[in-house]
């Protein structure tokens, strides 16, 4: 079977080999170059070092007037006929770097593939996209799965089980869920019972020569180590009706992989996290009983990176030689960039962006006063969190009562914030802020020039901004100093507040090319194999349903 590579328009790089994959490599590495000021930059640190001191007169001067859906609209490469010619050719050389991320044609690519609509039973408890990405994937999966006549699905940070149940009840294979959650073993069986009685009823009822139910087998592991779910592939043969819950030590002491049983794997993974997606590549290569693997990954802020994070040799990134020669590190403020969804940006609605953009200027305004009245807690790594939930309620009430800002209420409201120090030297940008398009888009009044809108115009943004600070002084576990100015830093601040939406919106539009560059960090180390192995990187979901839609399809010749 040949698996064909994916393509599009508006990229002119290919990676169907490794030579083409280590070429858009360069051009990736060679295009950050000269944009150190963004790549470099923490955007909580944007008025303490005066950030947008950096960015072209000219472009500030353009995009400050923009509309802010203009702003939205960079991330996904487009561009005004009126901006200058240098910004123009920087968001459209950025966009030609990037990996498509529009929905191959998968019956093109995986000729015969046949996706099936789930019925109301198996779709139980999935969300829209949750349904959609469960029946391309396994779809995917199964397809593989036949191709190279394997016996089992192992399903890698499997939740509450959704892919490896319509794997069992629906196309019939074996599946071994593996999760580091016991709760969500938990989750699985029982829904797996349910489903199980409702196709045990529909066979009852069909009445003789009906087929046997194949049930997953769910296994609690933290899989911490690349021998750990080595291992687990030799707890993959089980008696098809059986149906029970294992509980595996982390730590499994002799290794497995060794050929020499007759079981046969393909790992399957559906946004598994971080260096959980590396493992599994990895897996694949120095285990003879993996004979494919179809790795969907994601949160890429929580991969391992070598000379960062103090990790072993383990590390999940770079994965490639060929990444490793490149001589670009990253760091965990370009990982956290590299979550940032295009898709998730272009389709905010404006007010959603306004507040995101307010949002990043409270946190840029509070940087200031740690950095003032705090200076000893600027050696540890800062996360305020989602305070922005409060202040979301607060301005789609209109209304703006004082007393919040009081410590005890302040406390009351942070059950979302978090503070992360373990093992951190340097300030880094807080990925909670910096995250939001990606996991909870906010509601905001106020426009991009600042003017107020209809219905909030007593929501001040200076007691907002206060609310903000006084938050995040007391989950910090600060006294708040009689003598803080917080009148003085927000005037001091505001004038430039309206440059922090435009640098931002160039700063994320960075985060598709970081995202590709992993991608293909991911790809190159598979093909540098050679010929024994047959990989490509498809898109497979709808980007609008599920913007993290990139699966890496291998297989072993």
């Amino acid at each position: 079977m040949e698996m064909a590579a994916n393509g599009a328009t508006d990229c002119k790089y290919s990676c169907e080999t490794a030579a083409q994959t280590l070429q858009w490599i360069h051009a990736i590495v060679d295009f950050l170059k000269p944009y150190s000021f963004l790549t470099n930059a923490h955007v909580v640190n944007f008025f303490k070092d005066r950030l947008w001191e950096a960015i072209d007169k000219e472009w500030i001067e353009c995009l400050r007037n923009e509309p802010v859906e203009n702003l939205l609209q960079i991330p996904s490469g487009v561009v005004q006929d009126h901006w200058p010619a240098s910004l123009k050719k920087f968001i459209l050389t950025l966009r030609s770097l990037v990996f498509p991320r529009e929905q191959a044609d998968l019956q093109t690519v995986l000729p015969g593939l046949n996706i099936s609509s789930l019925g109301t039973v198996l779709a139980q408890g999935m969300n829209p996209k949750k349904k959609h990405e469960v029946e391309v994937l396994s779809a995917v999966v199964s397809y593989i799965t036949n191709s190279v006549k394997a016996h089992t699905i192992v399903d890698v940070g499997a939740g509450q089980g959704y892919l490896a149940q319509v794997l069992s009840f629906h196309y019939q294979h074996s599946v071994v869920a593996i999760d580091a959650s016991s709760h969500h073993g938990r989750v699985t069986d029982a829904r797996a019972e349910r489903i199980k009685k409702h196709y045990a009823s529909q066979m009852h009822k069909s009445g003789p020569g009906k087929r046997s139910l194949i049930v997953p087998k769910t296994i609690t592991c933290h899989v911490m180590s690349i021998d750990t779910l080595k291992d687990l592939t030799s707890i993959t043969r089980f008696n098809d009706n059986e149906h029970d819950h294992d509980n595996v030590d982390t730590e499994l002491q002799q290794p497995s992989c060794h050929g020499d049983n007759k079981t046969s794997v393909v790992l399957a993974g559906l946004h598994a996290c971080g260096d959980l997606s590396v493992m599994m590549l990895k897996t694949f290569l120095d285990c003879e009983e993996v004979k494919a693997v179809v790795s969907v990954g994601c949160c890429y802020n929580l991969l391992s990176e070598e000379g960062f994070d103090n990790v072993d040799s383990q590390y999940g990134f770079p994965m490639s030689c060929g990444v490793k020669y490149a001589g670009l590190s990253l760091g965990k403020s370009l990982r956290d960039l590299a979550c940032q969804s295009a898709e998730r940006w272009r389709c905010l609605e404006i007010d959603d962006g306004v507040h995101n953009f307010e949002l990043h200027a409270f946190r840029a305004a509070f940087q200031m006063v740690l950095n003032e009245y705090y200076p000893e807690v600027m050696t540890r790594s800062l996360s305020i969190g989602r305070q922005g939930k409060a202040l979301r309620r607060l301005q789609k009430r209109g209304t703006f009562d004082s007393r919040l800002i009081h410590k005890d209420n302040a406390c009351a409201s942070l059950h979302h914030i978090r503070l992360k120090t373990e093992g951190k030297t340097e300030p880094e940008a807080d990925d909670s802020i910096s995250s939001l398009f990606e996991k909870a888009p906010l509601s905001g009044r106020v426009s991009h020039s600042g003017s107020e809108c209809d219905g909030i115009k007593s929501v001040d943004k200076y007691s907002l901004f206060l609310r903000y600070s006084q938050s995040g002084l007391c989950h910090l576990g600060l006294e708040p100093l009689q003598d803080i100015d917080f009148p003085r830093i927000w005037k001091e601040v505001e004038p430039f507040s309206e440059f922090i939406g435009l640098y931002w919106s160039l700063r994320a539009a960075l985060g598709p090319l970081l995202e590709t560059f992993l991608l293909l960090d991911r790809l190159l180390f598979l093909q540098e194999q050679g010929n024994t192995i047959e990989a490509v990187m498809l898109s497979i979901f709808d980007p609008a349903l599920s913007p993290r839609n990139v699966a890496i399809i291998a297989k072993k010749n």
